[in-house]
């Protein structure tokens, strides 16, 4: 038996159900702040990435699933999604038909890293980007939207980390203030960072090793090293957050693994997910846009990680909205069901029915459709034009006229109940 490659899974049809559940959630969302979707390939020049990721980040270094094609070009599965966007901003165009665009897109990614609960070898994203705006205004409307998808949801225990990378301007002092830090404790840190320590100290402080995380708990605080225009910027971000109603709470030792990141940087974690809790991040990048051969535009975005919010949503908050039709009897009845099916998917209402079994083994089947209503007929219901529509959740059934049917049922749906007050139909 062949089996599926370690580290990338197959989403079963019930597990497909649950996803559809937050997308669409998210599109809601992303929609009530003009985010338009956008498709880019999964397979990009290796180039792309290692010019827009940085040579000395984990992903390129170590996490590209990078091959050779026939013509003997190097290609590489996505590793994340915002430099096929930028690439596809550029390459069409799209900033002169428009300097501002919002866009997001959803798909699968590819990291060669070892597999554990919720990160996985291929794993899905949302990716929002909107290009072409610098004001603080921007990056808290970001970070604003994806707590309201994270609400959207139904994500409990949210808290959100801000802070400010500072920009090519200051950044280097803080940086060569970091590294003398970090010197006089180079013992302590781990392998992979006494090599970042020479190559990217920032990245020592995304380091997850405790001792790592010991080392940088007194480490130079980045707001004290930043510009003026940067400490405006910043500010300008957490005063619009406040106006948002959105809470916060600022962390000098938060950066992105990515070194494209520039001012603001954000993470948002979830309750219920133990020590690996962040469910969004982003940031501004600046400069992005500019280093990958297009315009020198600002930018700003984020991305979900969706395994790790599949973790949390409830398996059966997704109740489908549609109706299973039982028959039973002469081929009157069937042909009747047949027509009640018809309208019913006519009227944009799911519709499921398999007559050639036993009433019993059709409502078995009914129980497992995930549909809440069953319609059932049989001789005496067509005999006197009515139909029988069961509440699967409530185990109750009534006996309602056969051409009130669908409004009926629709208002069923809509208002999650069959009965109103005295029980009756």
């Amino acid at each position: 038996m062949i089996k599926a490659i370690k580290g990338m899974n197959d989403l079963l049809p019930q597990e497909v159900e649950r996803w559809r559940w937050v997308e669409e959630r998210a599109r809601q969302v992303l929609g009530l702040y003009g985010f338009s979707e956008i498709r880019t390939p999964i397979v990009e020049h290796t180039d792309l990435f290692e010019r827009g990721l940085g040579q000395d980040t984990d992903v390129v270094e170590k996490q590209m699933y990078t091959f050779p094609d026939k013509s003997g070009s190097s290609l590489t599965l996505r590793p994340e999604a915002t430099a096929s966007i930028l690439r596809a901003v550029i390459e069409h165009g799209l900033l002169s038909s428009d300097p501002i665009q919002k866009l997001y897109s959803i798909g699968p990614m590819f990291r060669y890293e070892r597999p554990q609960k919720g990160r996985y070898r291929q794993f899905h994203q949302i990716n929002a980007e909107r290009i072409g705006e610098e004001s603080p205004f921007s990056d808290a409307e970001c970070i604003c939207m994806a707590y309201d998808m994270c609400k959207a949801m139904g994500l409990d225990e949210l808290s959100i980390e801000v802070n400010s990378l500072g920009c090519k301007e200051c950044r280097p002092a803080f940086r060569a203030a970091l590294k003398e830090f970090l010197y006089k404790s180079r013992a302590a840190l781990c392998d992979d960072c006494k090599r970042r320590l020479e190559t990217n100290p920032l990245r020592v402080l995304d380091c997850k090793n405790p001792s790592c995380r010991e080392v940088v708990r007194d480490a130079p605080n980045v707001e004290e090293y930043l510009c003026d225009a940067c400490r405006e910027h910043y500010s300008g971000v957490l005063r619009d957050l406040d106006i948002m109603g959105v809470p916060y709470s600022k962390n000098n030792l938060l950066v992105r693994g990515l070194d494209y990141y520039t001012r603001t940087t954000f993470e948002i974690k979830a309750g219920g997910l133990g020590s690996q809790d962040a469910v969004a991040g982003g940031g501004r990048y600046d400069g992005l846009l500019k280093l990958l051969g297009g315009p020198d535009a600002p930018g700003t975005g984020f991305a979900f990680g969706l395994e790790r919010v599949m973790m949390l949503v409830d398996a059966g908050i997704q109740k489908q909205q549609g109706c299973f039709v039982a028959a039973q009897g002469n081929p009157r009845v069937k042909e009747e069901a047949i027509r009640i099916l018809a309208e019913l998917r006519r009227a944009g209402i799911g519709a499921q029915a398999v007559f050639d079994k036993s009433l019993k083994a059709q409502m078995r089947r009914a129980a497992r459709s995930g549909y809440r209503f069953c319609l059932i007929l049989g001789e005496e219901e067509v005999n006197r034009k009515e139909v029988t529509v069961k509440d699967m959740d409530m185990s109750s059934q009534i006996r309602i006229p056969r051409d009130g049917a669908l409004s009926r049922l629709r208002k069923a749906m809509e208002e999650g109940e069959l009965y109103k007050g005295n029980g009756k139909a």
